[in-house]
């Protein structure tokens, strides 16, 4: 089949992925598989074989990242379930002071975003966010929109988040350096978004009944589901503990992936740092240390504590389904010859690897609202022009995919919704703010992606 007509289905599965979740909306899982479906039949993979080729996807994708998002969910939902997420943001603001209170609770949202899922962070903080804001006489929007923008710039770009390690599975991009990048580049992005934020913060935007309503109480009161027992929370753990426990499995990712490069291979100490450093391994010690420091330690009970740890899977279940369904979509567009297709493209008309992977990715975040469906499709239609590249270009590669996967967060986005409800905002002032942050995020951590690929 010619070069054109296997990117024309190419073009063709992607629109209807678009249509299926945007119009129709159908659950991104189901419209993965449809639109995956559709390009295998097209593009003339035989009958036989094209639920082997489905099948196959979603194994070789879920079975890099299963481990990974779990154990990081499980993490995350003990954090999140003690009250460490509040000691965090409530200490830096007192060591740093009251007038350096915002960019305390900036640093605190960062180091918070890691391990836990965006829209459940951001929502944890809300009632920190609203205390400081009635205790300042400001707008909400002062403490939230910066939280908010570097807590979704760490979801985007780090493991153990869903974006990253399927996209790092499907370029065969090594996880450790992964991270060991995508938190260098973080670091300065998040600085950015700080000043960007407190530069968009200068208007003074209408907020909305609810908000205001919300902030005449010292403390809103949690939805239902989102209550624990006052038990879990009292004497809650140290903001010391809760970072440790944080950069513990990132020292020793690093650990491991420093340790393949500069020892021998063969090297016994090698390979012992190799699998502690491996994420899952390093997820499951950080896991170990939660369970005694912030359960056992504290009281709970073995049945509770499991209780709350088993709370975090339903949570991630659908972002596990919907990760396998973007192997899928990827394994069909390589065994179809589209990937390698668009490789071709791209060599002929000499657009770079890293600039094309932030359009496409940038592209499908705008038309169809989810980060994590933009960064794994763009995986699946790259997957073959990153054949051939150093371990350290794929990481690039696949960095500058996820900060495409930042930008444009718009009407179609549910962060969108989420952090515009929470701080009050219309719809328009949301375009003003959170669109513009996120777009500006996105663009700088693709320009020193890009930098970083010119150097090496």
């Amino acid at each position: 089949m010619s070069t054109f007509a296997l990117l024309t289905i190419a073009a063709l599965g992607v629109l209807l992925l678009l249509l299926l979740v945007i119009k129709a909306k159908v659950q991104p899982f189901v419209a993965l598989l449809i639109a995956s479906l559709f390009v295998a039949l097209a593009s003339g993979i035989p009958t036989g074989d094209v639920m082997k080729v489905m099948t196959a996807g979603m194994g070789s994708v879920l079975g890099s990242v299963t481990i990974i998002i779990g154990l990081g969910a499980m993490f995350g939902r003990m954090i999140e379930h003690s009250g460490g997420a509040e000691s965090l943001a409530e200490s830096f603001s007192k060591k740093l002071g009251p007038t350096r209170t915002v960019a305390a609770l900036t640093i605190a949202a960062f180091i918070l975003g890691i391990p836990v899922f965006f829209d459940v962070g951001f929502i944890i903080l809300v009632p920190i966010i609203y205390g400081f804001a009635k205790v300042a006489k400001v707008s909400p929007i002062k403490f939230g929109l910066p939280m908010a923008g570097v807590m979704l710039t760490v979801h985007v770009a780090l493991p153990p988040h869903p974006g990253p390690v399927a996209a790092a599975g499907l370029l065969n991009a090594d996880v450790g350096w992964l991270t060991i990048i995508g938190l260098l580049i973080s670091i300065p992005v998040g600085v950015i978004g700080y000043f960007v934020a407190r530069s968009l913060n200068r208007r003074n935007y209408m907020m909305s009944i609810d908000v205001l309503e919300q902030l005449q109480l010292a403390k809103p009161e949690p939805a239902p589901a989102d209550r624990v027992p006052l038990t879990d929370r009292m004497n809650p753990p140290s903001a010391f503990l809760i970072s440790a426990l944080i950069i513990i499995p990132i020292a020793i990712i690093m650990m491991g992936t420093v340790s393949a490069t500069v020892m021998e291979a063969g090297s016994p100490v090698r390979d012992l740092f190799s699998l502690l450093g491996s994420p899952g391994i390093a997820l499951m010690i950080a896991l170990v240390l939660a369970f005694y420091f912030l359960a056992i330690r504290r009281g709970w009970t073995l049945q509770h504590t499991s209780d709350v740890m088993g709370g975090a899977l339903p949570t991630v279940a659908m972002v596990i389904m919907v990760t396998g369904a973007g192997g899928v979509f990827g394994k069909v567009l390589v065994e179809s010859g589209v990937g390698k297709a668009l490789a071709d493209v791209l060599m002929t008309i000499g657009l770079p690897l890293v600039p094309a992977a932030f359009i496409i990715s940038l592209a499908l975040r705008a038309s169809q609202g989810s980060a994590t469906v933009a960064i794994l499709t763009t995986g699946g239609l790259l997957s073959e022009a990153a054949v051939g590249l150093s371990s350290l270009q794929l990481v690039l590669v696949t960095l500058s995919m996820c900060f495409g996967g930042l930008g444009l967060s718009h009407v179609n986005d549910s962060g969108f919704w989420i952090v515009t409800k929470y701080l009050g905002l219309s719809v328009s002032d949301g375009l003003k703010t959170w669109t513009v942050l996120t777009t500006i995020l996105g663009l700088c951590g693709f320009a020193f992606t890009w930098l970083v690929w010119l150097v090496v």
